[in-house]
């Protein structure tokens, strides 16, 4: 058996994916060659890059958990990679095995693959489609057959919303988000920054840029990713670094204090009917 015959046919395995490298730098299998150059070429420009994977995915547990503690049964992670150890319907199934999760992402091999991981989980399932697309995310049947969206969501965007350009105008794009989840929903979003390393950070996405991936990432300041938030509760501690929202322990933080901040963070909520 080839060791590429997890790839869906028809894909380009000469052009990397942000989610397969992203794989790659968790610690996963389900990487090619050019996805695991394209991640340590990110590496070499920004040494820190694994750990701050690490805090990325160390906030998705504290927030997940978080949201389950608030009543919040259902989850659309988009952006979501693949599906791997750790990630969202883990977390929420852990602490209640009713949660249902769809996972979301453009990459179909990264969709292939969560679906067989999720083969023997009948609360979680995972489909391709795009973030810039509300209408037909919201719309696809496994997304509507696995999610009521007339209840509370909680909508997560994890190191995605960076990949919108400002043509994309991302604050009238997640507001249309908002106004398709019900009152009481809750939106989770992280996303890089050069507030702290320009030089480094623009390094870094240098990087992604000359490795042919589609992908480009545009760096936003806190204050841009505040306003990402219009129109949603701010939970407590609002936006802040990634490893400074609600870190439960010595392993939520890194060593280097820069690599704490080099990702906004943030958990909104939906105001419910009459504002209570």
């Amino acid at each position: 058996m080839s060791d590429l015959d997890w790839v869906p046919e028809g894909i380009d395995t000469t052009v990397p994916s942000v989610a397969r490298s992203y794989d790659y730098l968790l610690g996963g299998a389900h990487n090619l060659a050019v996805d695991r150059a394209m991640a340590e070429k990110v590496v070499a420009a920004l040494p820190g890059t694994r750990d701050l994977v690490r805090l990325n995915r160390a906030f998705l547990r504290r927030a997940v958990t978080h949201l389950v503690g608030c009543g919040v049964r259902q989850f659309l992670d988009i952006g979501s990679g693949i599906p791997t150890v750790g990630n969202v319907h883990e977390v929420a199934q852990a602490a209640d095995p009713r949660c249902r999760v769809v996972y979301v992402d453009k990459d179909p091999v990264a969709v292939a693959h969560g679906r067989l991981l999720l083969a023997d989980d009948p609360n979680s399932t995972a489909v391709q489609a795009d973030l810039r697309d509300p209408d037909d995310l919201l719309g696809r049947p496994e997304v509507t057959g696995m999610l009521d969206l007339d209840e509370p969501v909680a909508l997560l965007l994890l190191l995605v919303v960076h990949f919108l350009t400002p043509e994309e105008r991302p604050g009238e794009l997640l507001a249309r988000y908002r106004d398709r989840l019900a009152p009481g929903s809750f939106m989770v979003v992280s996303h890089g920054t050069a507030d702290g390393r320009p030089e480094i950070m623009r390094q870094a996405a240098d990087q992604v840029r000359r490795s042919r991936s589609r992908d480009n990432l545009v760096y936003r300041s806190r204050a841009e990713v505040h306003a990402l938030f219009d129109g949603y509760e701010l939970v407590e501690p609002g936006v802040v670094g990634c490893a400074l929202w609600r870190p439960a322990g010595a392993g939520d933080i890194a060593n280097r204090a820069e690599d704490n901040t080099q990702v906004w963070v943030g958990v909104g909520r939906t105001p419910t009917t009459g504002g209570s």
